[in-house]
């Protein structure tokens, strides 16, 4: 079925058949033998071939090659011949369009072997009619190839859109799962320390519950945050704008928010010139360090934690979160295990590495960053 488009170019190009016949009528060689009657059939037979220019959709190879071989005996069919094989080069495979052009270059051939008069109007007729083919075959080929460069372009760019998005949902689920795990293990340690300790003083209990509060508020404000990732298209690279981005520095805030929860935390900075520290490194030495105190308060909260950030520029920045491995299992707070496979994708995207397991008694998790920046990739 042909759209209103395909009949508009089909109606051009018999137009473009017909108007090519005309113009050129003049200047057809015409052999000087032939009867009045045969002059009348050379133009039924142009007319007809123009006609049959709107079958070029479904035959056009045969409608090419019937073409050329009634051009041997007719003059007013280049026009349709034309289109039938600018439609064969554009449509039909490399190897119908050479064989295609090899019926043209026999064609060729035999007339060079004929030998004609070069200075003979007849020869300068079929020096032109040869161009005009070539000319059609190839502006067919360029189409065919433009036309195929176009829609590989167009399918790199709906597969580049796609990961696009299928990053942009993973960076959304590792910064959901690394701000709200956080704030709701800290919720949930208070919670259950009211709830394991129903008699400690009014003022202990007054704290937590501050706390609880404090913690579930920051966790919706987080929560919020996020989501204004979602809707604000155009923010930049590091979330909504104007939304402040964790730094090496506020990993000391986290250690003090695990003092409050009640969990023995050891920092110690190490780390030589930490204000030259790239701010993409900073936020993922900070993400880890989040995420290994998350770790903690839901496995093993009755452990003391030691974190360390040392390093320097040129030989990069590591990250060490360990704490000695329970006697007993616990009461563990529910994880969907995310969290460490997140982290290994921050590294990797930043252009460093992490590690995490058992370790002479102790589950550490060990992450080394580049601080150069000739690695590094901000996400």
């Amino acid at each position: 079925m042909r759209s209103r488009r395909d009949w508009v170019v089909d109606i051009a190009f018999f137009l473009f058949a017909v108007i090519f016949s005309v113009v050129t009528a003049d200047s057809v060689h015409l052999d000087e033998s032939m009867s009045g009657g045969e002059q009348i059939a050379d133009q039924v037979a142009g007319g007809l071939a123009c006609a049959l220019v709107f079958l070029r959709r479904r035959w056009p190879v045969h409608l090419a090659v019937a073409l050329m071989l009634a051009g041997t005996y007719f003059h007013h069919l280049t026009g349709a011949m034309l289109v039938a094989l600018f439609t064969v080069a554009v449509h039909r495979k490399r190897r119908v369009t050479s064989c295609v052009a090899a019926v043209v270059l026999v064609q060729f051939l035999l007339f060079l072997a004929q030998g004609p008069d070069a200075e003979s109007e007849a020869a300068g007729s079929a020096l032109t009619y040869f161009a005009l083919v070539a000319g059609a075959i190839g502006w067919g080929l360029y189409v065919r190839y433009r036309r195929a460069l176009i829609a590989s372009l167009e399918e790199r760019t709906a597969q580049a859109a796609e990961e696009a998005r299928r990053q942009a949902r993973e960076e959304i689920a590792r910064e959901m799962h690394d701000v709200l795990a956080h704030r709701l293990s800290l919720l949930s340690v208070h919670a259950g320390a009211l709830e394991f300790n129903p008699s400690a003083p009014a003022s202990d209990i007054q704290r937590a519950a501050e706390v609880i509060r404090d913690s579930a508020h920051q966790a919706l404000q987080d929560l919020r945050e996020v989501i204004g990732v979602l809707r604000a298209p155009t923010a930049g690279r590091d979330g909504a704008e104007g939304r402040p981005q964790p730094t090496l520095a506020d990993v000391e805030r986290l250690v003090a928010e695990s003092h409050e929860a009640g969990i023995g935390v050891t920092y110690h900075q190490e780390a030589k010139n930490a204000d030259t520290l790239p701010a993409v490194i900073g936020r993922t030495a900070y993400r880890i360090v989040q995420e290994g105190l998350t770790n903690v308060r839901k496995h093993a909260a009755d452990t003391e934690i030691t974190v360390t950030v040392s390093g320097r520029p040129g030989e990069g920045l590591t990250v060490v979160v360990a704490n000695p491995l329970p006697g007993s299992p616990g009461t563990a707070i529910p994880g969907a295990g995310q969290g460490l496979i997140g982290l290994g994708e921050r590294a990797e995207l930043a252009g460093g590495r992490l590690e995490h397991g058992p370790r002479d008694g102790s589950f550490v998790l060990r992450a080394w960053l580049p601080w150069d920046g000739a690695k590094a990739v901000d996400r």
